[in-house]
């Protein structure tokens, strides 16, 4: 089976920590260009932001004056990662040297990806994206290479990449365009290269492009002017040269689009508004009949995606500082609105996994954004769900409400399992998604686990305990958790335990 680290560009969205997991030079063994190109450009969307100042997040090149191509993998930042459709703050600089000033600079208004996965036809070697542009640009349109490039052919590679592995260090994203002079590879030096790929760069990586060129040129002469051969696609492993996508294989798809005679339809984007993506996890602003306009808004998900320590078994984290953003998801994903949570008013794993948070807006403030209502009302067999990820909807059906569930030391009380099927397999990282009723405004559970491989009663294997005691444990199962029990102990946005009916978990750690 073939292994790839992460494509360059795909860091752009990560945490700045993550940046360093992999190599992360900027055109190796080149220099600081000292004229511009008018077809090179710098891919800048504001949504997902890539974690560097100046805003650059991959490479582009003008084809004509309202089309430029990239990686597919750098504009699969769509919420929905989406083959085709409208993205929102994405633009480009193109013929500029600098990231931040001179040049053009124009909205992407659409975008359409030759590939999307590994189950799309095959991802690599077809990672390759041709976005449209709002307004036309004056820039000279860079044309494609008539063949393929034979090994040893020289090529010339541009870009912005980082230029060390210090995401921290301002010095590490170089503002100012850098190129390298290098040759195609034998593919025999890039093993792992799949059908369509070149092997671009020294055999010893000296000299290649690296993180955040994703999108870049592989150029190669044709008379007197450059054509594009080949797109930054990914690392070919360490201390080795760089993948590129051979963009002459893909020549009559890209003129399809650009032509606006073989054009792929937008793809049907689900309605994923309301969910708040929390990076590892899944959340989302609730209210409840007694909320009102002026009460600072709260966010709900699971207890053990709190920050730092989990609750211990028994017990409850009440009224502890936070600091983090909630962006609360448009229909298509982008943010509405984005808030911050600033105090965690209630976590706990046992008898239910929940955790609440007061955001720094109240309702009114949101009212722009999708809010949705707590129920009272408990999850029972048969009830039908909407599992609310940030970039899909989960149709799920509530099988069983079994009398416990454990996990690594924890149990859960009245959890709902979920009836397995192809529209409701949930997955690392959907945790604390929202369970919505038909209603689509009202949740009525909150997803938790889900067993990965059948072990009983261990961290991410969790084991169904009967009322007789009996402990089943069956791998793919997944659960949800009741959250019927928090509006007894909510006054407005204010929790009090120990409000008459109010049944949390009160042992406060």
């Amino acid at each position: 089976m073939r292994s790839r680290s992460l494509p360059i560009g795909t860091l752009l969205v990560l945490a700045a920590s993550l940046v360093l997991a992999a190599p992360a030079q900027a055109i190796l063994g080149g220099t600081e260009s000292t004229r511009a190109y008018s077809f090179m450009g710098s891919f800048q969307p504001s949504f997902p932001r890539p974690p560097r100042p100046d805003g650059h997040g991959c490479g582009v090149e003008v084809l004509a004056p309202q089309w430029v191509l990239t990686a597919s993998h750098c504009a699969g930042r769509n919420p929905t990662g989406a083959r085709a459709g409208i993205p929102k703050g994405w633009r480009v600089r193109v013929g500029s040297l600098d990231t931040t000033s001179g040049g053009e600079v124009a909205e992407v208004d659409h975008y359409y990806r030759l590939a999307t996965s590994a189950d799309d036809g095959g991802f690599w070697g077809r990672d390759l994206a041709v976005l449209h542009l709002r307004t036309p640009v004056r820039a000279r349109p860079v044309p494609i290479a008539t063949a393929t490039p034979a090994a040893g052919t020289p090529v010339r590679i541009l870009g912005w990449g980082m230029s060390c592995a210090d995401s921290t260090n301002p010095v590490c994203f170089p503002t100012r365009l850098r190129e390298a002079d290098t040759v195609v590879q034998p593919v025999s030096v890039c093993p792992v290269a799949a059908p369509g790929e070149l092997c671009v760069g020294s055999s010893d990586g000296r000299v290649a492009a690296g993180n955040m060129d994703s999108g870049g040129p592989a150029l190669v002469r044709d008379g007197d002017r450059w054509a594009l051969a080949g797109v930054v696609s990914g690392p070919a492993g360490d201390q080795a040269p760089t993948l590129y996508t051979d963009v002459t294989r893909h020549a009559d798809w890209i003129r399809g689009i650009v032509s606006g005679t073989a054009v792929p339809p937008d793809d049907v984007i689900p309605d994923v508004e309301g969910a708040v993506d929390l990076t590892s996890c899944v959340g989302s602003v609730v209210s409840t009949p007694a909320s009102r306009p002026h009460d600072p808004a709260l966010l709900l998900t699971n207890g053990h995606c709190v920050p730092g320590p989990r609750p211990a078994p028994g017990t409850a984290v009440v009224d502890r500082p936070a600091d983090f953003p909630a962006p609360i998801a448009d229909r298509q994903g982008y943010p509405q609105v984005t808030a911050r949570a600033n105090r965690l008013l209630y976590a706990t794993m046992t008898g239910t996994d929940i955790a609440l948070y007061r955001l720094d807006k109240t309702y009114a403030q949101l009212r722009t954004a999708k809010v949705f209502r707590l129920t009272s009302t408990p999850v029972h067999a048969g009830d039908t769900l909407t599992l609310a990820y940030p970039s899909t909807r989960l149709k799920c059906t509530a099988e069983a409400v079994v009398p416990h569930l454990r996990e690594g030391g924890y149990e859960q009380d009245a959890s709902i399992r979920y009836a397995t099927g192809p529209d409701c397999t949930p997955w690392h990282g959907t945790s604390g998604s929202a369970l919505l009723a038909p209603d689509g405004t009202t949740v009525a559970g909150i997803h938790n686990t889900h067993n990965d491989s059948g072990e009983q009663c261990t961290e991410n294997n969790p084991c169904e305990v009967d009322s007789a005691g009996a402990v089943t444990s069956v791998p793919g199962r997944g659960y949800g958790q009741q959250v019927a029990g928090i509006t007894a102990c909510l006054k407005g946005s204010e929790l009090d335990l120990a409000r008459p009916g109010c049944t949390l978990t009160k042992a406060v750690s």
